[in-house]
């Protein structure tokens, strides 16, 4: 007789709330992602420099990551459904506040707070999993979430880049504060925080000592080193590109015009979702996550090396690139996968949070540092910044994931296969 431990969660509706996050989500990748496409021309409505972009652009992950470790403590204490809906309110505030915002600090303020609010959507659909889903499935699953937020991601390319020239980009980031709201009233509705039965109901929620308790035994865990390392670097690089930098370099260096520069972004976000389908089930499949993640990661240095040392590419070089890191960034959800391994159920919410704070605010300090980079340049009379900006930019940040690779390769690998047996994964190199 075939058991049944290892499926014990209605998984019909499991997957309905899987969804509903994930819908929630598409508003947090639209919102982190418009500047890559709307960039130049905040630079121009608010007369502000590549500093001030590249500020503005990590704000939102500095507020990310600022709650990340404070939701880890809220959804071990009270649940993802009540957190997620508390936060995403805020998150809604904050998408007002920079859709009517008059100046720079403004704008800036609003940002933080959509940040803020926003960050509790990866972590809050990752514990959802952990609880609806056995082990197995927890990549897959991820994975489609994400791919699902793309889609926020894909709004933000060639629909934002026309929207914005037809009828101006504050009418479109109303239309998605009020997608926000909506959102926020069917995570309200539709999400519970695990099936019946699941042992986090009935459970007597820890006293605040010891959830801090909990938080040092997430931060003591031997094998979380190496692994932070590549997710603070991973991310955070290729983001760099596509989530800000990808659009001006198109358009300044190789002379694409708005649309076309959106077109390209879309399809770079249509192969990041090919390739979170791609890389989903591979660590079933080959049974590892931390060589899954090296293979990708390593493709992403070979592109970004080659946008560093190509003096005037032809036009099929640097959007060949930008796809390329679109399908290879994927890879970055293995390493989520992998740290996801090392930590017991009671510690899911502070162990994710934990990773998920190294994840976002590497991506707030490389884009921070990257409008300093490529502000460091004289531009050109037209107002324009030099290839010489772009490919300083490119070859630091070939430089940091390469280190970030090196340290990550010491960890110690979780095999899908010995924890689905039901004992402790197999530690191998």
């Amino acid at each position: 007789m075939r058991s049944t431990e290892r499926r014990p969660f209605p998984h019909r509706r499991g997957l309905i709330i899987v969804t509903t996050l994930a819908t929630a989500y598409v508003a947090s990748h639209f919102f982190r992602a418009s500047n890559v496409t709307i960039g130049l021309d905040l630079m121009r409505d608010l007369s502000i420099g590549p500093e001030a972009l590249g500020g503005l652009t990590g704000a939102f992950f500095f507020g990310f990551a600022a709650m990340q470790i404070p939701c880890g403590f809220l959804f071990d204490r009270y649940g993802p459904r009540r957190t997620v809906v508390g936060m995403l309110i805020l998150a809604t505030f904050g998408g007002i506040v920079f859709t009517l915002a008059p100046t720079w600090p403004i704008l800036l303020t609003g940002r933080v707070l959509m940040g803020a609010g926003f960050g509790v959507m990866l972590v809050g659909s990752m514990v959802v999993i952990s609880r609806w889903f056995p082990p197995d499935r927890f990549s897959t699953l991820t994975a489609m979430v994400l791919s699902i937020g793309l889609l926020g991601n894909l709004a933000a390319t060639t629909p934002l880049a026309w929207a914005s020239q037809a009828i101006g980009w504050r009418v479109v980031f109303g239309a998605a504060v009020v997608f926000t709201a909506l959102a926020t009233i069917a995570v309200w509705l539709v999400v519970r925080d695990a099936p019946p039965g699941h042992p986090f109901l009935a459970r007597t929620p820890e006293p605040p000592r010891q959830m801090l308790q909990g938080l040092m035994e997430v931060l003591r865990n031997p094998r979380l080193k190496p692994i932070l390392a590549l997710n603070f670097c991973n991310y955070a690089c290729t983001f760099t590109v596509q989530g800000l930098w990808g659009g001006p370099f198109l358009r300044e260096v190789h002379g694409l015009r708005p649309i076309e520069a959106g077109n390209v972004l879309f399809v770079a976000v249509i192969a990041y979702q090919v390739g979170m389908l791609a890389f989903g089930p591979l660590d079933r499949l080959l049974n590892t996550r931390k060589w899954i993640a090296i293979g990708g990661s390593l493709v992403i240095i070979s592109i970004l090396a080659t946008l560093a040392l190509a003096s005037h590419p032809p036009i099929w070089v640097p959007i060949g690139a930008i796809l390329g890191i679109g399908f290879f960034s994927a890879s970055a959800t293995m390493v989520m996968t992998h740290a996801r391994g090392i930590f017991p159920d009671r510690l899911i919410g502070r162990g994710i949070a934990t990773i998920n704070t190294s994840v976002m605010l590497g991506v707030a300090c490389m884009q921070t540092f990257s409008g300093i980079i490529v502000g460091a340049f004289e531009p050109l009379a037209d107002g324009t910044r030099t290839e010489t900006a772009y490919r300083v930019l490119f070859g630091v940040l070939t430089i940091v994931l390469t280190v970030a690779v090196a340290i990550y390769s010491r960890s110690l690998d979780v095999r899908p296969r010995d924890e689905m047996r039901g004992g402790d994964a197999e530690l191998r190199p």
